[in-house]
Parts: C-alpha cells; structure tokens; sequence
C-alpha cells in the first residue's frame, strides 16, 4: 500500500449514485449546518443545481454559520453579478482557483486545474467524490447526464479533511485523529498535488493492484494510465486475477475515448475484460478489489489527473462498503455496456500516425506540458465579507 495512506479505524461510509443521491445528503447537511461549511468544485454552474445551492449556501450564511467555497477557474469560468452579489450580501466567501478570461471565446490555461470535489460540514460529516453541482448529474436531465459516484463519510478522517480544505494544510493526523469513531470501516484521504503528493493517488492505486489476488473492478472516465500501471494490470490477469474495466462508450469528449481504445488490443490479450458502458457517459472514479478496498474520488486515470491536476480520493477497506460498490458496478457491466473482446471492431479516428506511437506520445503528455512557459496559479476571492479573515490557498502553487 503506498506509504502515503494513514489509514484510520472508526467510519461510518455511504455510497452515493449520481446527481440525485448526492444532493440529497449534501443539501440535508448544509440545511443542517450549524457553525461551518466549506466547499470545493472543479464544476458549478448557475443552473438548476448551482441556483439550489447557492440558495442552501446564502441560508446558511444568514444564520450565522462561516461558508467557504473555492471553484475551479477554468470549470467554473463565469458568474452573473446577481449571483456573486446574493452570495456576498449573506456572508459567503467564494474564491476561485486561477482564473482566466477566455480568449476569443475559448477557455485557455486547462493544465493545473483545481480538479477536487470535497464539502465538509461542521467538521463532522465530509464528502468525496467526482460529482460537480451542475443539472447534468441528475438522470431527469438527459442523454447526455452522467453516470458517477461519491461517499459520505463520518468519522476520524473527517479532522483531516476538514483541516485541509479549511487551511490547505495537510498533514497526518495523531492516533485516530480528532473525532470519535462512528462505524467500523477502515479509510484514508488521499490527494495529488504538484508539490509533496504527487503520485500518491496512483502509487495507491497501483499497490492494490499488485497485491490483488481475485478481482480487480476498476472504473473510470478517463483512462489513460502509464507503462507502469498498465503493466501492472497486465501482470494481474496473467497471475489468474480477475481484472475489470469499465470505462467509457458514450463519451462526452471523444478524444478520451480513443486514446483508451489505444491501449485496447494488449489489455484484451493479457486476459483483462474491458466493458464500455454506452447508456450515457460515465463521469466515475472508483474501484474495488478482492472484495474489501475500494477507492472513490475526483482522480480519472489519465495524464491530467495523475500528473497536473489537484485531486482528491477516499480509499476505503470494508467489505460491506466494497460488497455494495461491487455489486452497482457489476449491474453496468451486465446490463449497460458492450463488451470489448479480441474480435470486437472498434470505430477509431483516422490518425496521420500510428496507435503505437500515439501511445507514447500521449503518455508522455504531462511531461512536455511541464515544458510549457510557467504560470503561478492564483487563488482570486471572487466575493466575501468586509470582516472576513483571508485564508491560505490549497496548493496555490499548482
């Protein structure tokens, strides 16, 4: 396991499906909120979704409780003066991770981004996951509504969480942590960063795999993943464990879906199953393995997410909590998807080069950005109180 999970005894663990499970607990807690609410998202859209929050947001301001919320500057590019004046009129502090204007319309400084989906409540009550606050996570919305996961989570790790989105500090915690146990699940915070956890969510990852000895389900949006990870699964089937895939067949960016479709022909040859889940797009990032670790969070498995963007996943080992993800991934792969075999055709783009060598030079991606010329991301406040302290930025730096 990689040295950088503490993990802690003493959680009680809810998986939440899509849009409408996720909202439900996260608007009930804020509503509940009593003394704090701080808030991260890569995603917030002033619709239906974003206007509900902005309206638990501004109530609970109002009473007195401290909200702080930081959104992505390239996620959430833009808000109506309305917007940011309801908010400051109540109180709320909203800040935004490295904005930038669009030029000529288009949304530039994609690399670095401010990619966490994190809200803690109270210091009691955290959640993790991929799901944004955008009508597009609810299933009423659409064809194009994604299918995508986060958990709830009660217990010592909540201290960590809580300290972390708070202060952007992160730092073990000492013995179980600050709050007493509420259940019995093992579980550790996990974050990639460009400074001291930068390959802590993939190392994780790949240690499970390696130690795995029956089955490996993992499924994310963007697959992607370097020589070492892929080989690292291809050992895995070859040693007779069970190895599944779910990963997009109706994507929302087309591009992703062919570069996985790249690393196809050798994952399938070394025994890995490989199911492409074509009902809507899959914005998910979880697994599961033999049966008690499991793993939800905002990391897709793709240059961007495991080498340039900040991240955030909850690992978990708990049977019951791995048995239940388990069993609502196994209902995508055996009613909604398209398995991929050795003779299954699979439509690519017309490429002037080679899959082979648009491998490498994909893989190699985060490397040549670095190269790019540098910028310093910032943390702009977009709205808050004349009284209010200023906070430290989560890993300005990028």
């Amino acid at each position: 396991m990689s040295a950088a999970a503490q993990w802690l005894p003493g959680h009680r663990l809810r998986l939440l499906e899509n849009g409408e499970a996720f909202y439900a607990r996260a608007f009930a807690a804020i509503e509940a909120a009593r003394a704090e609410v701080l808030l991260e998202t890569f995603i917030l859209f002033e619709d239906e979704v974003g206007m509900a929050l902005h309206a638990r947001l501004v109530a609970a301001a109002r009473r007195g409780v401290r909200v702080q919320v930081l959104v992505d500057g390239y996620g959430s590019p833009a808000f109506s003066e309305g917007f940011l004046r309801g908010l400051a009129d109540a109180g709320v502090v909203l800040r935004t991770f490295d904005p930038h204007r669009p030029l000529l319309g288009v949304r530039l400084h994609v690399f670095r981004r401010m990619h966490r989906k994190l809200l803690v409540v109270d210091g009691r009550v955290a959640f993790v996951g991929g799901i944004n606050y955008s009508v597009d996570h609810l299933r009423r919305s659409g064809p194009e509504s994604k299918q995508d996961y986060a958990v709830e989570v009660e217990g010592p790790v909540v201290a960590r969480i809580h300290r972390f989105v708070r202060d952007g500090v992160d730092a073990p915690l000492r013995g179980a942590g600050g709050l007493p146990r509420a259940g019995t699940a093992q579980v550790a915070f996990l974050l990639r960063d460009n400074q001291r956890h930068s390959t802590d969510i993939e190392q994780a990852y790949r240690a499970a795999i390696r130690a795995a000895r029956e089955e490996i389900v993992i499924a994310n949006a963007y697959f992607f993943p370097g020589y070492g990870f892929l080989r690292d699964l291809r050992h895995a089937a070859r040693r007779g464990v069970k190895v599944r895939l779910v990963l997009q067949g109706e994507p929302d960016t087309k591009m992703a879906m062919i570069a996985a479709r790249t690393l196809y022909r050798h994952l399938v040859d070394d025994g890995v199953e490989i199911h492409e889940y074509c009902t809507r797009p899959f914005h998910g990032k979880v697994a599961v393995i033999d049966g008690e670790w499991a793993t939800v969070g905002s990391s897709n498995l793709d240059p961007l997410s495991l080498s340039l963007n900040l991240e955030a996943n909850l690992l978990v080992r708990d049977r019951a909590f791995a048995a239940e993800l388990r069993s609502r991934l196994e209902r995508l792969w055996r009613d909604h998807c398209r398995p991929v075999t050795a003779g299954t055709p699979v439509a690519r783009a017309r490429w002037p080069i080679p899959n082979a060598l648009l491998y490498h030079v994909l893989r190699r991606f985060p490397a040549w950005a670095g190269l790019l010329p540098a910028h310093t991301p910032r943390v702009v406040t977009l709205v808050a109180p004349e009284e209010a302290e200023p906070r430290p930025a989560p890993d300005a730096r990028g």
